[in-house]
Formats: structure tokens, sequence, C-alpha cells
């Protein structure tokens, strides 16, 4: 676990796959951030930001995004302004879920798949999916804001076994 001191301003996430291979379905994943409150940072989210939607505010949108992967490196990009994020949000989760359309798939299942966390330059994280291989949904970062105000980043990688819908309402659950 690492933390930022002087905390976070502008951060991306970014998911890569390779399409899928000639003749089968398409894959697709999306990057998924569930918000939570300052009453209730470990409860329900307030609300999640996925492909079709962005945050009230604007402060977490996706910049970039892909229904099939291409090979072309991160082909999917969520930008989170915490530095402009409301003083009534405590807890931000990020996670991945892939989704099932067309029948059962983990991340096991994807080529190339990987995520990396930036801001600016500096590297957050950077995860395979190595650890979630068996799973169809998995968090992989987590942003608190301190007393302070300032928010700070946390690697949260976790498997989950729920399409995007369920994954959403229950990625931040405190796992032990």
């Amino acid at each position: 676990m690492s933390s930022v001191s002087r905390g976070l301003g502008k951060v991306e996430v970014r998911l890569r796959w390779d399409p899928s291979p000639l003749g089968e379905p398409p894959r697709h994943l999306d990057i998924v951030a569930a918000t939570y409150s300052v009453d209730d940072p470990n409860g329900r989210p307030v609300y999640a930001v996925h492909s079709e939607s962005r945050s009230p505010d604007g402060t977490i949108n996706m910049s970039r995004h892909s229904e099939t992967g291409l090979g072309l490196g991160f082909v999917e990009v969520m930008v989170l302004e915490f530095d402009r994020l409301s003083s009534a949000y405590a807890r931000v989760v990020v996670g991945v879920a892939i989704h099932q359309d067309t029948g059962p798939r983990t991340f096991g299942d994807m080529s190339n798949a990987g995520v990396l966390v930036v801001e600016g330059y500096r590297e957050l994280l950077a995860v395979d999916f190595a650890g979630t291989a068996e799973a169809t949904a998995a968090t992989v970062a987590e942003f608190i804001r301190d007393d302070s105000g300032a928010w700070a980043f946390h690697e949260m990688v976790g498997g989950f076994d729920s399409d995007p819908v369920v994954f959403a309402a229950e990625m931040g659950r405190v796992r032990r």
C-alpha cells in the first residue's frame, strides 16, 4: 500500500486489452468508479461512473472508451479530478468489469489486459490482472480523502464474480 502526501490532483486510469481472436465475439471491458460519502465511506456508493455516465459535477468521466479493445495500447481512459471533487465525498474506488453478453469470461480469458494509474507523469500503479485471473471484475485502486482534505492513493487489487451492474454496487465493500 502506498500513499501520496501532498494530495492528488488529476489522475488517469488507463485500461488495455487485445481484441478477440478472429471469429469470436468482441471482448468488452469497462472502467468503473464508485464514489462514497463522508457520512458512509464504506457503505453504498453515492454514484458510479462508467462508459455510459459521468459524475454529476463532471469531475469523474471517461475521456476514451472502447467496446472491443484494439490491441493499440490503452484504449479506455477515465479521468478523476480530485482537486475539484466535492468535500461531500471521502472515498472513490476504481475497478474493471468484463461484460458477460456473450457468455462467461474471466480476466484469465483476456489477452494483454492491464491497468495503469497515473498522475501526470507519475505512475501510481500498473497491474495485469494475473492475480485475479478467475474473476469477472476486479477493483484496482482506492482513493481516500484525509482530515486535511488531501486525497491519497492506495492499491486495492481484488477479484469479484459479478456482472458490471452488481459490481458497481459491491466494489467498495471492505474485504478482509
